[in-house]
C-alpha cells in the first residue's frame, strides 16, 4: 500500500487538499484500493481553512516518516516560510526516498526547503514571477500544468493539483488504472496544453461551440483513418475554425488531441492485452508497429515493449 500524507496549515485551502484526497483517498468499487490516504500538520488539533470552517487533523508531523509521498496542497501566505521543525522533516521525508508533490501556492513550501534549487519548478500563473522572484536558484515555468522530477513535483494553479495527481497514478499504476479514476470523476485522465491557456487574457474570449460531441465521435473510431479533415467536417466547420476551437478549449490543436488519444489507446491495451504490437497499432488507428514504436517513444520516452513489462507486471 502507498502512504500518501498531505501536509496542511491554517489557513488551509481545502480545494488544493480535496484535490488529493479525491484521488488518492477514494475506495472505488471494481478498483484495488493501491492508496492509503490521511492528513498531518505541524500542531494537531483544530485547523482553520479559508471555507470558513475548522477541521480536526490528528497527524502531526511524525507522520512524514511513514508516507511514501508526500503533497503540500497549497502554502498561504507564500511570504511566510514554514517553521524549521516543518522544513527539517520535509527535508528528512525527501531524503528517506519519499516523493515531494506541491498543489499550486504549495511550490513555494517546497521552495524554502531548498529542494526545488537548480530544478524546474511550476506553480499557479499568478504566482510565477513571484516564485522566480523570491528564489532566482528555481527555473520557474509559467506555463505547464505541472514538472515531475520523480522525487520532487510541482503542479500549476489548484486545478492543475488533479492534473498531478493524475499523473503519479499514471507513473505508479498505468494507464487502465488511472483512466478508471478518471472516469469516476467524469474527468479526462489527461490535459493536453499549458496554464497559461487559463490565464487571464487580454480581453474576453470567445469560445464558440462545445467539443464534446465530436471527441465522443472521434474516441469511439480511433482504429479507423480519422484525420482532422474528417473532424472538421463532422463538426460542420473549417479546418481553420476547429484548429481555433481546440486552441482555445484544450490548448492543444485537433492533430495533437487525436494522436495523444490513440497513444492512450495503445497503452491501456498494452497493459490489459497479449496483442502483438501490429495489432495494438491498427486498433488505435496507428497502422503499424513501426509507427506505433515512433509515436510512443515520441510521446512517452519509452518503448511500447518497455511500457507492457513495466505495467503488465503489476497486479490487478
Amino acid at each position: 500500500m502507498h502512504r500518501v500524507k498531505a501536509l496542511v496549515h491554517p489557513p488551509q485551502s481545502t480545494f488544493e487538499l480535496a484535490c488529493a484526497a479525491q484521488v488518492f483517498g477514494i475506495e472505488r468499487p471494481g478498483l484495488p484500493t493501491r492508496y492509503a490516504f490521511s492528513v498531518c500538520t505541524e500542531h494537531p488539533g483544530p485547523v482553520a481553512t479559508h471555507a470558513g470552517y475548522d477541521m480536526v487533523v490528528t497527524e502531526g508531523l511524525d507522520a512524514l516518516g511513514r508516507a511514501d509521498t508526500v503533497i503540500v496542497p497549497g502554502w498561504l501566505p507564500v511570504d511566510v516560510p514554514p517553521s524549521p521543525e516543518v522544513a527539517r522533516a520535509l527535508r528528512r521525508a525527501h531524503a528517506r526516498g519519499a516523493r515531494l508533490v506541491s498543489i499550486c501556492s504549495g511550490a513555494f513550501m517546497l521552495a524554502y526547503t531548498g529542494l526545488l534549487d537548480g530544478r524546474d519548478a511550476t506553480t499557479h500563473w499568478s504566482l510565477a514571477d513571484e516564485l522566480a522572484f523570491r528564489f532566482p536558484q528555481i527555473r520557474v515555468d509559467p506555463n505547464v500544468l505541472y514538472v515531475n522530477h520523480g522525487d520532487v513535483a510541482t503542479s500549476a494553479g489548484a486545478g492543475a493539483g488533479f492534473d498531478l495527481c493524475m499523473h503519479l497514478v499514471h507513473m505508479d499504476q498505468g494507464a487502465q488504472y488511472a483512466a478508471h479514476i478518471a472516469r469516476t470523476m467524469v474527468m479526462p485522465p489527461h490535459r493536453e496544453g499549458g496554464q497559461l491557456q487559463y490565464s487571464a487574457p487580454p480581453h474576453p474570449a470567445h469560445i464558440d461551440g462545445t467539443l464534446a460531441p465530436l471527441m465522443e465521435w472521434v474516441t469511439r473510431r480511433l482504429s479507423e483513418p480519422v484525420t482532422v479533415e474528417d473532424m472538421a467536417a463532422y463538426a460542420a466547420v473549417s479546418g481553420r475554425t476547429l484548429t481555433r476551437r481546440f486552441v482555445e478549449q484544450l490548448g492543444t490543436s485537433p492533430g495533437q488531441w487525436l494522436l495523444a488519444q490513440r497513444i492512450a489507446a495503445a497503452q491501456i491495451l498494452l497493459e490489459s492485452s497479449d496483442l502483438p504490437l501490429d495489432a495494438v497499432a491498427r486498433r488505435v488507428g496507428l497502422s503499424s508497429a513501426t509507427n506505433l514504436r515512433k509515436r510512443f517513444r515520441n510521446a512517452l520516452g519509452t518503448t511500447p515493449g518497455a511500457y507492457r513489462r513495466t505495467f503488465r507486471a503489476k497486479p490487478q
